[in-house]
């Protein structure tokens, strides 16, 4: 009887044991998945149009000068994996939809495995010359995600989180923005541009 009592005690201790070491990793997991306070701790705008940013030459651009107009905010990197594809599908939705009122902001990004090293002209002779295209790119900003992200993008991810976090994943992350300037969408890298023309096209035919 005691060696039996003596064997459930030792079961009932590795289970609490058990219990123990699940819930302190499930807490381990919200923590890294919470912001950090000073992201937390910023003062972010009203509005998505209260934003200014440089365009690639380093001329001051203010965002409201897109208002009324469709937005496709992109992080783009020259040498990602997923560059060619992204690159190729942007041009077909901008030459597409950019006389019905879309436009594609791409953002260059050096912070997913130094995938976008190059200067702004180096950046500029890359996506005019290689990949032909035709819609804004501005200048490149280190930080996406961060106490130094662009104030842009810090916007978007208070806007839009992600899956398992706000922070933006990787190269090609994309915002589709109404026009009235509210975020309405955000898509993985991975989600090939042409996946969110229905989701465009919508938007465009809507009225305000």
């Amino acid at each position: 009887m005691i060696a039996a009592a003596t064997r459930r005690g030792l079961g009932g201790s590795r289970i609490l044991l058990s219990l123990a070491v699940l819930a302190l990793a499930i807490a381990l997991v919200f923590r890294s998945l919470a912001p950090t306070v000073p992201d937390m701790a910023d003062d972010l705008p009203a509005s998505i149009y209260d934003i200014a940013v440089k365009d690639i030459r380093g001329n001051d651009i203010k965002l409201s000068e897109y208002a009324g107009k469709v937005l496709l905010i992109v992080n783009v990197a020259s040498q990602c994996g997923l560059t060619n594809s992204n690159y190729k599908e942007l041009n077909v939705l901008y030459d597409k939809y950019r006389q019905k009122g879309l436009e594609i902001l791409a953002f260059p990004c050096n912070q997913f495995a130094s995938q976008e090293p190059g200067s702004n002209e180096d950046i500029q002779e890359t996506v005019c010359t290689r990949f032909k295209a035709e819609f804004p790119i501005f200048d490149k900003q280190i930080n996406v995600n961060g106490k130094d992200a662009a104030p842009l993008f810090k916007y978007l991810k208070s806007q839009k989180g992600g899956f398992l976090g706000d922070g933006i994943k990787w190269n090609f992350t994309k915002f589709l923005v109404d026009k009235d300037g509210k975020v309405v969408g955000r898509y993985a890298p991975t989600t090939s541009p042409l996946k969110i023309e229905n989701d465009i096209q919508k938007l465009l035919d809507a009225t305000t």
